[in-house]
């Protein structure tokens, strides 16, 4: 049954007309009146629903009843990461959300090799949110991720609190970092992981991280690429 994110509250018993991204999406499946699909509008569980009618733009569907199911992963994490380049990204926020992650925070840093004006971040923030709702509509997730607006490494640290509300984690190659290990943390406990762009981040900003509360850890003996490396963490950690 096709899963479409309805970015509008929803309500069992009513009627209503699809916003034009989800009306779009249910005329790309070709769904007619009498097609049954499933709406979720990021506040929790999902609704069955029907389509009623089916104009030139517009998409009338009826709501149903609501599933409360949830599918978000045991412990909050947040991920922030210094931007790969190209297509890259857009596939590290597919996988990350399929995975679980609680939200992205893109971060400009001294090796990063994707540069973004203020207006291309934008535009940008706003493709890989739709990346991020069509990773919840395939996955089944029923909250999506917020990707939050791109900031330089050192404004994002400037701003985190002095005491840290989660654990903060820094993946790194330096000399002492620890393997990383789930049955490490506290049960249940949110985590902010932070992880470099391509080359990984520069041993200035690493020490600003560490000096914000993050601790090192590791992976393992190979070097991943700047997309693989926050996903296999998010993996073990998740």
């Amino acid at each position: 049954m096709p899963r479409i994110h309805c970015p509008i509250p929803l309500a069992t018993g009513s009627t209503l007309a699809l916003p034009p991204g989800a009306a779009r999406h249910v005329q790309v499946l070709r769904l007619q009146p009498g097609d049954v699909l499933t709406l979720f509008d990021g506040r929790g569980g999902e609704y069955a629903a029907t389509v009623r009618a089916m104009g030139r733009s517009e998409v009338t569907v009826e709501l149903g009843a609501h599933d409360p199911v949830e599918r978000e992963a045991p412990r909050t994490l947040h991920l922030a990461l210094g931007m790969p380049a190209n297509e890259r990204m857009d596939w590290l926020v597919e996988k990350a959300t399929e995975l679980g992650a609680a939200s992205l925070q893109p971060l400009s840093t001294a090796r990063t090799v994707l540069r973004l004006s203020s207006e291309r971040a934008g535009k940008k923030i706003a493709h890989w949110q739709a990346v991020a709702v069509a990773a919840c509509e395939q996955s089944g997730r029923n909250r999506v991720p917020p990707l939050h607006p791109v900031r330089t490494l050192a404004d994002w640290l400037r701003g985190l609190p002095p005491a840290a509300p989660c654990t903060r984690l820094l993946l790194s190659l330096r000399e002492g970092a620890q393997p990383l290990a789930a049955g490490t943390l506290p049960p249940g406990q949110a985590l902010t992981f932070l992880s470099g762009p391509e080359g990984g981040l520069a041993p200035e900003e690493e020490d600003a991280a560490l000096a914000a509360g993050f601790r090192p850890v590791r992976l393992g003996a190979p070097v991943l690429r700047a997309e693989t490396a926050p996903l296999a963490a998010l993996a073990r950690l998740l």
